[in-house]
């Protein structure tokens, strides 16, 4: 099957800029609080003991989860890394059963087996969250091929991290992505340091995932992560062009993760300075006075808040309510034998001869 991968669309260029309809902004800000206020609750019950695992927590780059979920179709795939709590919020995962998953019970969304760096909501396109490095990436183009092939105008959304850009895979993916012509926009989410390395430290680009996109054939962006309306702009104009055929996208959102790379980490590794610096650009309260700026009365986005709180609240109650998963559970979801014979049957079953 050839594949036309000059499409008559225009591609994204570089960030997207406009002004965004109140409802909309006011949209993003209510993921961005209930995100804040459910990893801060996270954090809270990990401090307690009561979270089993780690977690990787996302505060500071809510403008990026908020922003892409609000420009996806509800039937879109979402394909996340093992820091995804954001992504879940954003694209409506109810509470209690993501902070049960944490807990590890059974009323979670895998029954407690999952925990916090495996998170899958298919029901809302969520097709996963990845702990193996950039291992999301070529499998979204897969869910972006079965659309294309299938014709349902689904666009597939591919969430990593700037460490990402450095493995085998990110390559893989882009070049396919574009041979292909898939429907899938892959947002890096550069928040300046893999693990507790400083990404520029060991990257020949300055900007590891846009820099790279030209050499696949696709538009060099990067936009501020920490601005929800940049980030839903252009994530909009991208997935709308991908909708269309036009191709996939890359864009490379930069942000700052406010703590260390997970619970067990301090990141005393990283200059006092800067991480003062990025605290002022803090993505929830500088969208909240832009909000008050526009004529938005505080008390709307105060009740906004104090609401997020309640189901956050509420979640907790219920998720610490929820009974331990029964052992029975560890033989659900696997296969005994770990072959393929779950496929295929035996020559004698159905009458005789293979079923295929």
């Amino acid at each position: 099957m050839s594949v036309d991968t000059h499409s008559a669309h225009p591609p994204v260029t570089g960030p997207v800029t406009g002004e965004v309809p109140e409802d909309t902004s006011l949209a993003l800000y209510r993921i961005m609080s209930t995100a804040r206020k459910f990893e801060k609750r996270a954090y809270d019950l990990f401090l307690q003991n009561l979270v089993k695992g780690t977690t990787h927590l996302g505060i500071g780059q809510e403008a990026v989860a908020a922003g892409v979920a609000a420009a996806m179709r509800t039937d879109d795939y979402s394909f996340i890394t093992y820091r995804g709590h954001n992504h879940l919020v954003a694209r409506g995962t109810p509470l209690a059963p993501l902070m049960a998953e944490l807990l590890g019970r059974d009323n979670g969304l895998m029954h407690g087996k999952g925990g916090s760096m495996h998170l899958i909501d298919a029901e809302r396109g969520i097709l996963g969250s990845y702990a193996i490095i950039g291992a999301q990436l070529v499998i979204a183009n897969g869910a972006a091929w079965s659309a294309q092939y299938r014709g349902s105008d689904q666009v597939t959304v591919c969430f990593f991290g700037d460490g990402a850009t450095n493995i085998g895979a990110f390559h893989e993916a882009l070049n396919f992505a574009a041979i292909w012509n898939l429907p899938v926009v892959f947002v890096c989410e550069n928040n300046l340091y893999m693990e507790y390395t400083r990404i520029d430290s060991v990257t020949a680009v300055d900007n590891p995932a846009a820099d790279r996109a030209p050499a696949y054939g696709l538009p060099s962006v990067v936009i501020d992560g920490n601005d929800p309306d940049e980030v839903y702009l252009t994530a909009r104009a991208a997935i709308e062009r991908a909708r269309a055929g036009g191709g996939p996208a890359l864009i490379e959102a930069v942000t700052y993760r406010h703590g260390g790379h997970s619970r067990a980490d301090p990141a005393k590794y990283r200059d006092p300075g800067e991480v003062r610096a990025w605290l002022e650009k803090d993505p929830l309260v500088t969208y909240r006075d832009r909000l008050t700026d526009r004529g938005v009365d505080p008390t709307v986005l105060d009740a906004i808040d104090a609401e997020a709180l309640a189901q956050v609240d509420a979640a907790t109650e219920e998720a610490k309510g929820g009974a331990w998963p029964d052992l029975s559970r560890l033989y659900t979801n696997v296969w005994s034998d770990g072959g393929h014979a779950w496929r295929t049957p035996s020559p004698t079953e159905h009458g005789g001869g293979l079923v295929p």
